[in-house]
């Protein structure tokens, strides 16, 4: 800000006149030079990273396979898909489902299981323990019914 002065000695009993006009040049520097230190930061920052993903559909000739529901019911009764089995027969019976009876590779496909919410903790863990001591690792677990 800048004063003038009315003349040498002083005002003179005149009053002092001020500038009241903004110096912006400071500002806009300032901000000219944070844009630019932005711009160059910017591409910086961003991360990429390669991905392969899979086609979004499966190829032609190729039919997805129907999974696998492990159902367990309040009373205790197990079931694949709508036919009931046993703890001591559920690896059989999963591979037979996944259309594999012989038992080889059938343990690399998926399987759901579902439970009624009245089961008890340790009938559900029985099944998912029989399942992962016969090699199944790959089990989906679902909260709610399927149609």
């Amino acid at each position: 800000m800048g004063a003038k002065l009315s003349g040498p000695g002083g005002d003179g009993g005149k009053t002092i006149a001020q500038n009241s006009d903004i110096n912006v040049t400071p500002f806009v520097d300032i901000m000219l030079v944070l844009l630019i230190i932005f711009m160059v930061a910017a591409p910086l920052a961003t991360v990429s990273i390669k991905l392969d993903l899979p086609p979004a559909t499966p190829p032609t000739g190729e039919e997805p396979k129907e999974p696998v529901y492990i159902t367990i019911q309040e009373t205790g009764s197990i079931f694949i898909a709508d036919r009931q089995t046993t703890i001591e027969t559920l690896s059989a019976d999963v591979c037979t489902a996944l259309g594999n009876p012989t038992g080889r590779g059938c343990t690399e496909e998926r399987v759901f299981v579902r439970a009624q919410p009245e089961v008890r903790y340790n009938a559900f863990m029985e099944v998912m323990n029989t399942l992962q001591e016969n090699g199944f690792f790959k089990v989906g677990l679902l909260n709610e019914d399927i149609e």
